[in-house]
């Protein structure tokens, strides 16, 4: 397995591959089955793969989850070179902003407003500045994200179209552990009473929409009912829980069948934030 560790050793090893496909899987390291399903699906499409290493601190609006956020790089590493021909790089700071350590502007229409936008200021302008600050350095074909992340998926689909960036950017359904909490980087900050109550997130969500007949009730009146029933669990207090149409991101004020929407929601399971969705149509 290749690891580069700075921009000149990057550069060499781009200029050597030539015009042979690359795909690109950005990640803030603690990886999980979930990154590795991305490493995968790059591997199947590409003559190339490679993963970067990097969190980035301008995507953080609080300081607590940049200095708790977990790094375990050499398992990391160990993890990459069993799942295939990957190309790792590990950016400095120097590499991704040579000038200051400083988001660009962006302006993500409706995409933004809402949810993590709304409750994370700057959140995604760092996230956006350092995904195309690698687009620029690496000149990837492909691009893969997680749906898990699902307004930042949108958001970055979003920015490749306005910019013009010639990368395709493919989405990768969430991958779940068994009992169906959704794989993150963050579930290792648990206890184990806190990983047995996140798992209800996803089970009271997902009966939700099993049993629900949606002509017949109300995004405001489920919003209230699911609220109530996750915040029963102990530990487990919503931050957000939001029906919106899947390519707006707008909340929804009723359940239109011929209007792709998803359920979004941020839940606080003690001090740990997790995040998820799923569609309803």
């Amino acid at each position: 397995m290749t690891v580069l560790r700075n921009i000149l050793e990057l550069n060499e090893w781009r200029v050597s591959i030539g015009e042979q496909t690359l795909g690109f899987v950005p990640t803030m390291g603690a990886l999980h089955k979930g990154h590795l399903s991305l490493v995968k699906c790059s591997l199947s499409m590409d003559d190339y793969t490679l993963v970067s290493i990097y969190v980035n601190p301008t995507q953080f609006n609080n300081a607590e989850d940049l200095d708790k956020y977990p790094s375990t790089l050499e398992k990391d590493l160990r993890l990459l070179r069993d799942t295939g021909e990957v190309v790792v790089y590990l950016p400095s700071q120097k590499d991704l902003y040579p000038h200051r350590l400083k988001s660009r502007s962006f302006d993500f229409g409706s995409l933004s407003k809402f949810m993590e936008g709304a409750g994370r200021p700057g959140h995604f302008d760092g996230m956006a500045t350092v995904v195309t600050r690698f687009f620029e350095i690496i000149e990837p074909h492909r691009a893969f994200f997680g749906e898990k992340d699902y307004q930042q998926l949108a958001i970055i689909k979003h920015v490749v179209n306005e910019e013009n960036w010639h990368v395709e950017i493919v989405p990768c359904a969430t991958l779940r552990e068994d009992d169906g909490l959704a794989m993150s980087s963050r579930n290792l900050r648990l206890s184990s009473a806190q990983r047995r109550a996140a798992k209800e997130i996803y089970h009271i969500i997902s009966r939700w929409i099993q049993d629900t007949d949606f002509g017949a009730t109300s995004p405001k009146t489920a919003q209230r009912a699911l609220i109530k029933k996750i915040n029963s669990v102990d530990y487990l207090e919503v931050e957000y829980l939001e029906f919106s149409a899947a390519n707006t991101l707008i909340p929804v004020d009723r359940f239109k069948l011929n209007v792709p929407t998803r359920v979004f929601a941020a839940v606080m399971c003690g001090k740990v934030r997790l995040i998820d969705n799923l569609p309803l149509f």
